[in-house]
């Protein structure tokens, strides 16, 4: 029984959006993804995506796309990209799971997991202040996303485990932007692992890896891993 992630999915079966137009690495990468999937997740076995799961619009739009989740082994701990338009309340979330029968798919917003021992936790996260492309509006989002990382670190702190997993769909530190407000709240407790996505192609030279600040960073955005889920434990 173990646990693996990957983030940006970017799964399109109910919408025409070809990702191939992003490089050569994208050439029939539903097709990679399901074939590495089956191949090494187990039905006992857990998957963390943080974020970037569907390209649908609306929910209801998402459909093939969440049963095509669905029908891979394993359970699936889903969190929010920014692509993800789909996304609505919690309790709208649940409820189109449950009328869709898709059991082994549970959504992380504001609280925590338990798996082996393990606690898993994460937010979205945001563009940090050092970007390029960080405006005035982006602040309000990013002093939020801090705030539910928090929320999430907390709720798992109350499962009183030994070790904890943090996921986020943006990277929490980049080279240009190199401390913010996710660091600071992960150091304030004690996090020594968090896995991450966002980047791709040419921005993944932007990606920090390894021990940083005292927490073990990881990149696992989907065309990085060459779509095969990754290993934690």
């Amino acid at each position: 029984m173990s646990i693996f992630t990957i983030a940006d999915l970017h799964l399109a079966l109910g919408i025409d959006k070809p990702m191939d137009v992003f490089g050569g690495r994208w050439s029939n990468y539903m097709e990679k993804l399901k074939e590495n999937w089956i191949s090494n997740v187990s039905e006992n076995d857990t998957v963390i995506i943080p974020g970037d799961v569907s390209w649908a619009t609306y929910i209801d739009s998402a459909y093939e796309d969440f049963r095509f989740i669905e029908n891979l082994p394993g359970k699936k701990i889903i969190s929010k990209g920014n692509h993800d338009y789909w996304w609505t309340t919690s309790s709208k979330l649940n409820k189109y799971l449950a009328e869709n029968n898709f059991s082994t798919i549970s959504f992380m917003h504001n609280n925590a997991f338990e798996f082996e021992g393990v606690a898993v936790c994460g937010t979205r996260g945001w563009k940090g202040p050092g970007e390029d492309d960080f405006k005035k509006d982006d602040e309000k989002i990013y002093k939020r996303e801090i705030e539910r990382l928090e929320l999430s670190i907390k709720a798992a702190l109350k499962l009183e485990l030994s070790r904890m997993l943090v996921f986020m769909h943006y990277p929490p530190v980049t080279v240009k932007s190199p401390m913010t407000g996710f660091i600071d709240i992960m150091k304030k407790y004690e996090i020594k692992e968090c896995y991450y996505g966002h980047l791709h192609g040419e921005g993944i030279k932007g990606a920090i890896e390894g021990e940083y600040e005292g927490i073990n960073l990881k990149l696992v955005s989907s065309d990085y891993l060459n779509f095969k889920p990754f290993k934690i434990i």
